[in-house]
């Protein structure tokens, strides 16, 4: 198997998927020539042409009605948004339009499509283009929210969404985009959207994270294995809709939960998970649920690793929840 970056296992998910359905555009801002500024989507416009890997003008609110128009028209639209910061100037289309055509047709009408944007921080890109925004599209009845944190979970769960008949925001950790390789099967395959994957067992502490910050997740609990503490930790992958079974059945083993997250920390999705954690776990839990998040601040520029949840501070998270005593 060939070992690819993420930014690469996306790419052969978009190029398989446009060979094998003649209906897929894809479209935004130098997306074609360029092959996104990422490099995403390099390599489609030569192999499919201009009119099926569209440049558009920049306006990201225009790259989503005229998706919708796509989609209402039977393609399937997949546009990039450079910076899932940039979906603001596109709220009205994506929240009021796009999520509720279903709905508001009374089921006449589908709107199959896949919004793909780089998220997060973690590579100096400032206040504009490091937020984590995926709680507010949670909030939003109508929409999917799909963040993976590997190469090869990349392209399984990309090619399941672009078969979804409904849409899916599919954010992609900017951070992991080129910082580390994996073997991913060259032929086809999908991952199960709202699954999601238990990465490490453990029985002293449930930890939770997604995207970029399962990996510092992942270094926090090997730490905690070294002093004796066996975390389980799982990777979401669809954020919504939730693979809420396998949390509780995880926290009514261990006990006690820890959820990371580098959106801010008020209204996140942490507190929804904790929520969710408190009503259904509630006679198992042996300590208060705890979040370690991003700040309630702008995103910082020259402070990027003070606001990040890294595994430092995971860590003592973990020590602290483990230590609790009522």
């Amino acid at each position: 198997m060939p070992l690819l970056s993420l930014v690469q296992a996306v790419n052969d998910a978009l190029r398989l998927e446009m060979r094998r359905d003649p209906d897929l555009v894809v479209l935004g801002e130098d997306v074609g020539r360029l092959g996104g500024v990422f490099r995403a989507t390099s390599g489609l416009q030569e192999e499919f042409g201009p009119e099926r890997v569209v440049d558009t003008p920049l306006s990201e609110g225009g790259i989503l009605g005229a998706a919708i128009g796509m989609a209402l028209y039977g393609l399937k639209p997949v546009p990039e948004i450079q910076f899932a910061d940039f979906l603001f100037p596109a709220m009205d289309q994506l929240v009021n339009e796009l999520a509720k055509l279903r709905y508001r047709s009374g089921g006449q009408y589908t709107a199959p499509m896949v919004v793909r944007a780089p998220y997060g921080g973690g590579v100096k890109g400032g206040l504009y283009h490091s937020q984590s925004p995926e709680a507010l599209f949670i909030h939003t009845a109508g929409l999917k929210v799909v963040v993976p944190s590997s190469p090869y979970d990349a392209k399984g769960l990309l090619l399941a969404a672009l078969r979804q008949p409904d849409p899916i925001l599919f954010f992609e950790p900017k951070r992991l985009y080129r910082s580390h390789r994996q073997e991913v099967p060259e032929e086809d395959y999908t991952l199960e959207l709202g699954r999601a994957q238990v990465v490490r067992s453990g029985q002293a502490l449930t930890v939770i994270a997604w995207g970029a910050m399962l990996h510092e997740a992942m270094t926090a609990a090997e730490q905690a294995q070294a002093l004796g503490i066996g975390c389980e930790l799982i990777d979401l992958r669809t954020l919504w809709p939730l693979d809420i079974a396998c949390i509780e059945e995880s926290v009514r083993k261990t006990g006690r939960a820890l959820i990371v997250h580098e959106a801010p920390r008020t209204c996140g999705l942490g507190a929804e998970l904790a929520a969710l954690i408190q009503e259904r776990c509630f006679l198992s839990l042996e300590a208060p649920v705890k979040r370690v998040t991003g700040w309630d601040t702008p995103f910082p520029y020259a402070l990027e690793k003070d606001y990040l949840p890294l595994a430092p501070r995971i860590l003592h998270g973990i020590q602290e929840t483990v230590a609790f005593q009522a």
